[in-house]
């Protein structure tokens, strides 16, 4: 798969932007697990225009979490296209607009999945995004607003038509948010049109191996992206890599690996963000690192309350040590297609 100059190779496996979760450290570790590629936050542009640094700083990339895209969202074309002008300052390989957002404070007053109510007004923000950028422009949205206003066949398009390089789809509408299965088959249909040449990613449900390789076999997508999947498991794009690429299971992530894997987090968070602000932003993964642990309300209580890295690194080790025969069980639920 090729975005513009991007190339990310054949069967490529994507992380989602997501909100609160995929900053810098966690980027950093998916990277280091086999993502092709990763995404910012989502940053809000009226803000970004404002000169909200919280906001510049999600934009904020390091060399080695590369290929990155930096998202975007808002509803005003000209706080979007001056936001254009800012991310392309950061030369991320793409700049993705965010028209798929479905959470009600955005949707709500017409951004994100907002934009799929007013399809002119979404393609013009598109066309000009692309020509004030000076690299790929891509889109991530989702099948329409609700199940009577699925038109993401049209919108697709009319973005290849602009100029967008790329086009991600969440395979729900808005309505959906996060419930019900997501619907494949529009992103088959998608594949199957003579007249759609830009790459088309898949996302919604994507939680194992087995999913990730049937949205390629079975659908015909040229990459998928992994969203909610990944919390507190960034070796699930090693596992995912290898059976598309072997047809051979590995096994899960021991806890062993887990330790290794959140102290390693813990290092990168600090050092990005620092002692304080990088030990309290790293409790939102810290307990899905372990996820399935028994008894362990206790400790993960005392995880998420300590406040020095030192504290929360000896927790963490404590946690291997007093869960050293733990085994993971098998993960059974192979997205939208059922179980096995």
């Amino acid at each position: 798969m090729q975005v513009g100059d991007v190339i990310l190779g054949e069967r490529p496996l994507l992380l989602a932007p997501m909100e609160d979760v995929t900053d810098q450290s966690f980027r950093l570790l998916c990277r280091e697990y086999g993502a092709s590629m990763v995404y910012t936050e989502f940053v809000n542009a009226d803000g970004l225009v404002r000169g909200a640094r919280k906001l510049s700083e999600k934009m904020e990339v390091l060399e080695a979490e590369r290929p990155v895209g930096i998202q975007l969202y808002g509803q005003h074309l000209e706080s979007m296209v001056h936001a254009v002008r800012l991310a392309c300052e950061l030369r991320p390989e793409v700049v993705d607009l965010n028209f798929g957002c479905p959470v009600k404070k955005i949707a709500g007053r017409g951004a994100g999945a907002g934009m799929l109510r007013d399809l002119p007004a979404l393609v013009a923000m598109a066309r000009e995004a692309v020509r004030v950028a000076n690299r790929p422009v891509t889109v991530k949205t989702r099948l329409g607003w609700d199940a009577d206003s699925i038109v993401i066949e049209e919108l697709a398009l009319q973005l290849q038509d602009v100029g967008v390089a790329a086009l991600t789809v969440h395979a729900r509408t808005r309505a959906q948010l996060y419930s019900g299965k997501a619907d494949w088959s529009w992103l088959y249909r998608l594949k199957s049109n003579p007249r759609l040449t830009i790459p088309i990613v898949g996302n919604g449900d994507i939680a194992t191996p087995q999913a990730a390789m049937q949205a390629f076999e079975e659908y015909h997508v040229d990459g998928v992206m992994v969203g909610r999947a990944t919390y507190g498991k960034p070796w699930l794009f090693r596992e995912m890599r290898h059976y598309i690429d072997t047809g051979e299971l590995l096994q899960p992530a021991g806890i062993a690996e887990r330790v290794e894997v959140a102290k390693r987090h813990l290092e990168l968070s600090v050092a990005v963000k620092g002692e304080r602000r990088g030990i309290f932003e790293l409790r939102r993964h810290l307990g899905c690192y372990f996820k399935g642990l028994p008894d362990f309300r206790a400790l993960r209580l005392r995880l998420l309350t300590e406040e020095s890295p030192e504290a929360v690194r000896d927790l963490i080790e404590q946690v291997g040590e007093r869960y050293a025969d733990w085994q993971p069980q098998e993960e059974k639920n192979y997205g939208p297609w059922g179980t096995e």
